[in-house]
């Protein structure tokens, strides 16, 4: 679809239609080749038990080939407008942020999935357009597969065009152990004779 200059009489129009080219429809976005996640639950589980979510969080998280966390980050998106443009610039500013990008690669190696944690039911909304474009824009600009959009609402977890999803987590349910596939957190540094003791007391 493409759209033209609208006369300087229908500029409101104009940015209207301009926006609305900026998110995916979920027929757009199940015919992108999008690619499913071999454990949805897990990684839902294991980005709501790291980021604790509240309506109107996105966390973007980027997996390795073994699907494994490489890096994620949470923030809050709290915009009266949903705008593909604008959520694309702020997944952007995260991906920099926590994991450098993948652009000198031949093909993306790594994928980058994204969690958004909001009120009402798991149907389809503009703002789910809006992200779904953001997410695919912002992997281009940093090298990295597009994965899976997934919506966390009080009904449960659903990856949007996969037809897959869960009762819990919701946005009312406690953490659940962080999933097996996580990378674990990185120990402390520390030094000197009491940390070796310590050390190979824990290996015992």
């Amino acid at each position: 679809m493409t759209f033209g200059f609208a006369p300087s009489s229908a500029a409101s129009l104009s940015s209207s239609a301009a926006t609305a080219t900026r998110l995916l429809e979920p027929a757009e976005w199940a015919a992108a080749g999008i690619p499913l996640l071999r454990n949805p639950r897990e990684v839902v589980s294991g980005l709501h038990a790291r980021h604790r979510p509240e309506p109107a969080t996105a966390i973007v998280a980027v997996l390795d080939p073994d699907e494994r966390l490489c890096a994620s980050a949470s923030f809050s998106s709290r915009r009266a407008t949903a705008d593909g443009w604008m959520f694309r610039n702020a997944l952007l500013a995260q991906l920099r942020r926590v994991i450098p990008h993948d652009l000198r690669r031949r093909t993306p190696v790594r994928t980058a999935v994204l969690l958004y944690c909001r009120e009402g039911d798991a149907r389809w909304t503009e703002e789910d357009g809006a992200w779904m474009w953001g997410l695919r824009d912002a992997c281009t600009l940093h090298g990295l597969r597009c994965g899976a959009y997934i919506t966390l609402t009080r009904d449960g977890w659903q990856v949007l065009g996969e037809g897959r999803g869960g009762r819990r987590p919701n946005t009312a349910s406690p953490p659940e152990p962080f999933a097996t596939s996580e990378a674990p957190l990185p120990q402390p540094r520390t030094g000197g004779v009491a940390s070796d003791v310590l050390r190979r007391a824990a290996a015992r």
